[in-house]
């Protein structure tokens, strides 16, 4: 049985799109800001794969794909415990840089079957997960 979530989301950050973008790309350091990000692996040089850990006690395997690397948007294709993509557009605003995320995916497998019943909890804990990457972008990217 699978499941499928949409998430979005916009912050303003106060770093220029720049930094935020050069933060963003380099997935290698995502474990030294991003606190739910426990591993990555490079794969090649548009493949990686990402071991994610929010506040449930369920690491997430995921396997990206870059699809765009643009100044203004960075997409990747996301396979292994969730199949779909997650998108961040960068936009420069007059304070920095506002950034807007869209992820649209399925779950299978274990954590599809437990959709049925913790979906709300699932997306709490996609909002604790979401909320470590903006505290620690922004303390990255300096703003």
């Amino acid at each position: 049985m699978a499941a499928h979530y949409t998430f979005s989301g916009s912050w303003h950050l106060a770093a220029p799109p720049a930094r935020v973008h050069a933060v963003l790309v380099d997935l290698e350091h995502y474990p030294d800001w991003w606190p739910q990000v426990c591993a990555v692996a490079s794969l090649g040089p548009d493949d990686a794969r990402v071991l994610c850990r929010s506040v449930l006690p369920y690491t997430l395997d995921l396997v990206l794909h870059a699809v765009s690397r643009s100044p203004s948007r960075l997409e990747v294709a996301v396979s292994g415990d969730l199949t779909g993509s997650v998108r961040f557009d960068l936009t420069p605003v007059a304070s920095g840089t506002r950034l807007d995320l869209a992820q649209s995916v399925h779950a299978g497998g274990v954590l599809g079957a437990a959709s049925a019943v913790l979906a709300p909890v699932l997306r709490w804990n996609h909002h604790r997960m979401m909320a470590g990457c903006v505290a620690g972008l922004a303390a990255t990217a300096g703003g």
